[in-house]
């Protein structure tokens, strides 16, 4: 079997505790394009904060009674979907404008091998969210 994707990018779903400290990091901040809420159908109520990045869509998701936060830590703090990576042509701006906002740095720019830089940022709710620069 495969799966036949009918579009090019996956979307991805963020529980978040605040709607609009998520909104102004991933719209505010990194300039996002918002392109709608909806109410959340399922997990007892809220609203999920459509968001675009690209081809992929992250559904912020804010639920009227906050769950509890899974573990901190990054990559090596737990098990699961742990950081979301976008890759990108302006590292430096990105990671002065977060600099900034006093947006947490958990990893400063690094280059990881020949020609790729990389940084990573938290959002509000701790999620590592990684730029990529390939020259």
């Amino acid at each position: 079997m495969t799966v036949n994707l009918a579009k090019s990018a996956a979307d991805l779903g963020i529980v978040v505790s605040n709607g609009a400290r998520a909104m102004e990091f991933y719209c505010g901040l990194l300039g996002f394009e918002h392109v709608g809420d909806m109410p959340m159908p399922i997990g007892g109520g809220g609203t999920m904060h459509r968001v675009e990045a690209g081809d992929t869509l992250l559904k912020l998701i804010e639920f009227t009674d906050t769950p509890p936060a899974t573990p901190g830590g990054g990559m090596s703090g737990g098990l699961g979907f742990r950081y979301l990576t976008f890759i990108v042509s302006n590292l430096d701006e990105i990671v002065s404008a977060c600099g900034a906002a006093d947006v947490p740095t958990a990893v400063p720019v690094s280059e990881i091998r020949p020609g790729v830089r990389i940084a990573i940022v938290e959002d509000p709710d701790g999620n590592w969210v990684e730029f990529v620069e390939v020259a």
